[in-house]
């Protein structure tokens, strides 16, 4: 079973709760960390290796990344049974695994980081690519990938390839240490935000309730996103995720409320659900 390592630093300040359930997470390994953890899912990891189980339930990879990182790379390689048995914990935050004689649920409160080619040969898209996929090949190889999953992923990024003149360019962009004072200021608002819920701690984890109260959008908001919904078929799960990332961004902006930029924004984090994202 993959163990998770420790990072040199966190840029979120964990709950007395977090802190909790990040004791018992260590405790079972025998060991004790202060910090966040990452793990890394293998193309060979099994069901039971990756939600929990055997004769006697052992927490899983997602278990063991409670109030961290579990990152899978290369997701299609991946078998879609194994894939689909995250789709209750990353809703629920939690995985309950049933015996004869007893039950067992752990806390599953994880950051899913996932990563692909959009194709089998990977050049989708790229006029001077050496080797082509044909549709079929491509629909094979995303098929592995449900919508329900990929409704539960809040931001799909399409990463297009960066040409020459980028990568040779000397100009240096924003810093490391200056996104992270900014990502920590919106957790603070987030923090503040939810100081009288024992459940919710970040906007990723608010109920229907919460969004309507802290996600109130005016009419062209409205009218933006239902435009979004009817043309890119979402669903009310991906409607949910929008607001959440716009209700996020906004707090990166130190704003009050959700505009119409932060829907726009957060629609555009959709790639996955475009009409026509296979050409």
């Amino acid at each position: 079973m993959l163990r998770p390592f420790k990072l040199q630093a966190s840029p979120f300040k964990a709950s007395s709760e977090a802190f909790v359930s990040l004791r018992w997470k260590w405790s079972i390994l025998g060991f004790f960390s202060l910090y966040a953890n990452i793990a890394n899912g293998q193309h060979t990891t099994s069901n039971v290796a990756l939600v929990g189980g055997g004769s006697y339930p052992q927490p899983g990879e997602i278990s063991l990344s409670h109030n961290g990182v579990l990152f899978l790379d290369e997701l299609p390689e991946f078998k879609r049974e194994v894939l689909e048995v995250m789709r209750q914990p990353l809703e629920d935050r939690e995985v309950t695994i049933s015996r004869a004689k007893f039950t067992v649920t752990y806390p599953s409160s994880f950051m899913l980081v996932a990563s692909m080619n959009p194709s089998p040969g990977g050049y989708f898209n790229d006029p001077d690519a050496p080797v082509t996929s044909s549709p079929a090949e491509m629909q094979r190889y995303l098929g592995k990938i449900s919508g329900p999953l990929l409704d539960r992923i809040d931001i799909h990024i399409e990463v297009t390839p960066v040409p020459f003149d980028k990568l040779s360019d000397d100009r240096k962009g924003e810093s490391s240490v200056a996104i992270r004072k900014r990502v920590t200021k919106a957790r603070d608002i987030q923090t503040k935000r939810f100081e009288d819920s024992d459940a919710v701690h970040y906007n990723a984890q608010m109920n229907v309730k919460q969004i309507r109260k802290y996600c109130v959008l005016d009419e062209d908001s409205k009218q933006l996103l239902k435009t979004a919904m009817e043309r890119l078929n979402l669903s009310a799960r991906a409607y949910d995720r929008i607001l959440k990332v716009a209700r996020t961004i906004a707090d990166l902006e130190n704003s009050e409320h959700v505009n119409g930029a932060h829907i726009s924004e957060a629609i555009q984090y959709r790639s996955l659900d475009r009409e026509g994202w296979l050409g």
